[in-house]
């Protein structure tokens, strides 16, 4: 149960009604990380318009990279609702439910292409120790898997953001829904 008051798409009305209307219009269903925020209706807009921004604007990391890497800050962060989601979602594309999960309980055993490690590894590394970046710079290795300047930011943009839905989650405690997370349109 949340730690703090939510507001259920039954109880609500005006604004929050209209955006909850509005996300289960575009996305398919409501998700508990948009309604716990529902105190700040405004915010749930906010965060949505960054969400796609990251993950679905045009890019050269592809769908399933930006899923595969939201999948490795969430296990890093111990964030069960976010793995669950991101996996059905990295799913979506890999089609491959034991790649998936073999992912999530360690990547190194799972035979990824040179660029996915090194993104896997990226992702790793910023989320666990992201002080160390000013010492190593991840930045070669991922050069040297292919990877150009704005797929770099992007990626970073990927770790950046889920480490930030991670502690919203984690903190507020919100809940994973009773569908784990089917039914949204990718």
């Amino acid at each position: 149960m949340a730690r703090i008051k939510v507001i259920k798409y039954e109880e609500a009305s005006g604004r929050l009604k209209e955006i909850y209307d509005e996300l289960i219009d575009k996305r398919g269903k409501l998700a508990d990380v948009h309604t716990i925020q529902s105190l700040r209706p405004e915010s749930i807009v906010k965060h949505i318009e960054l969400y796609l921004e990251i993950m679905f604007s045009k890019s050269e990391l592809s769908r399933a990279e930006r899923e595969m890497i939201a999948v490795i800050v969430s296990v890093c962060n111990k964030c069960e609702y976010c793995e669950i989601h991101h996996g059905k979602a990295l799913n979506h594309y890999w089609k491959n439910e034991q790649k998936v999960a073999l992912l999530m309980k360690d990547y190194l055993q799972v035979e990824l292409v040179e660029r996915d490690l090194r993104l896997c590894e990226f992702a790793e590394s910023l989320t666990l120790n992201p002080g160390l970046s000013k010492e190593i710079d991840h930045t070669e290795q991922l050069r040297k898997a292919g990877i150009s300047d704005n797929a770099i930011l992007d990626a970073t943009l990927v770790v950046s953001y889920f480490n930030f839905v991670n502690r919203m989650v984690l903190c507020l405690d919100v809940d994973l829904e009773k569908d784990s997370g089917t039914g949204y349109k990718y």
